[in-house]
């Protein structure tokens, strides 16, 4: 139970130990909503080439998206495993189930990643090399 709570109490400090800090005149409303702007205007450019390269605006919106799930999947998917072997090695060396419940965890989040790397190179294999 203590080594729940300590590996809680550091994911908790480590969560908020970053800080944003701003300048002693504030945070200028106008700037954050240029920088929204940009960001915005660079996304729909993004989009745009994505049903420029795949002809169509169902294909390239697919296309898009599974290229956001294949970039946000590997932080989340080394989050997990990192968690399945705390479970398996730290938590698990006392108890067994534990130790089974890491290894599971493991080998579901290795699978979810490879699932989420590969499934943008099989999509663009298949609608662009067997598409009329």
């Amino acid at each position: 139970m203590k080594k729940i709570m300590v590996a809680l109490f550091v994911a908790i400090m480590l969560l908020f130990s970053c800080s944003v800090y701003a300048s002693s005149e504030g945070v200028m409303q106008e700037s954050t909503t240029g920088q929204l702007v940009e960001i915005k205007e660079k996304e729909l450019k993004e989009l745009e080439d994505y049903n420029e390269a795949y002809g169509s605006e169902a294909y390239g919106f697919t296309a898009y998206m599974l290229n956001k799930v294949r970039i946000y999947s590997i932080p989340l998917c080394f989050i997990g495993i990192a968690i399945g072997a705390i479970w398996q090695y730290v938590i698990g060396i006392r108890k067994l189930d534990v130790h089974d419940r890491g290894l599971f965890l493991i080998v579901s989040f290795v699978t979810i990643f490879v699932i989420c790397q590969v499934l943008p190179l099989v999509f663009a294999i298949v609608v662009k090399g067997f598409r009329n």
